[in-house]
């Protein structure tokens, strides 16, 4: 049985993901934005599931959310599903939370970001991005870029963490939207294969889209561009990844 955090999970991909993993017999810890929305996550936590509440756009928020979660103990895999598609929000949410989760949690021994078929279309920059979210300086593909960098550079710099970025598709989620032509439950099954299998063909991250490596943008792989990143989020959330 593996323990699994899985961020924003209340709907879409996340609670799919959650549902499926729980019935297999893992332990599940949830994720919810706040107590409102803990409420839709009853049945898991009725059922055993442990569960997480913080605002991913809050910084003082995630800090939060990762001393609740290292009091529940270790984690054998961390699932970054949560994540919004536009607004200011976007880097705080897509970019930063998961970095400082990252940092403040013990490692894990498997580390899956979401990440989209738009990163290709990103833009490797850093300069005049908010991280704060208080101003839209940033696309969505931007942000998933990054995300996807930062999955790359955990995996070059922590060898005992098998650190992964996955493309779920385009599926009808409530940020995908209905006109989505992706397979929602297919849009699962790599995260949810990743976290648990044993598999050495999953034994060494990469960049995943229904269960086949694909190559990412060129940036992600480029060591100058993860270190830039790291350093960058380094300065803003004063947390380094060690």
């Amino acid at each position: 049985m593996a323990r699994i955090l899985i961020t924003g999970s209340t709907d879409g991909l996340g609670r799919i993901a959650a549902e499926h993993l729980q019935a297999a017999g893992h332990h599940v810890t949830v994720h919810a934005r706040d107590d409102h929305r803990l409420a839709s996550l009853r049945p898991l936590v009725d059922d055993g599931a442990s569960a997480v509440v913080g605002d991913l756009a809050d910084r003082e928020q995630v800090r939060d959310i990762a001393a609740q979660a290292e009091e529940l103990g270790g984690f054998d895999a961390v699932i970054h599903n949560a994540g919004v598609l536009r607004g200011a929000h976007l880097p705080p949410v897509n970019v930063v939370a998961p970095y400082l989760l990252t940092a403040l949690l013990p490692r894990p021994r498997c580390l899956i970001i979401l990440s989209s078929g738009l990163h290709h279309g990103g833009h490797p920059a850093l300069e005049g991005l908010d991280w704060a979210g208080e101003q839209e300086t940033a696309t969505y593909a931007d942000t998933k870029l990054m995300a996807t960098a930062l999955a790359a550079a955990v995996e070059r710099r922590w060898p005992e963490t098998v650190s992964h970025a996955v493309d779920p598709g385009w599926v009808p989620t409530r940020m995908g939207g209905a006109s989505a032509t992706g397979d929602l439950r297919e849009g699962t099954r790599t995260q949810e294969w990743l976290a648990v299998t044993a598999d050495a063909a999953a034994g060494v991250g990469g960049y995943w889209h229904h269960r086949r490596r694909e190559e990412p943008h060129a940036a992600v792989h480029d060591e100058q561009f993860q270190g830039q990143l790291l350093s960058a989020l380094a300065q803003h959330t004063g947390v380094t990844l060690d």
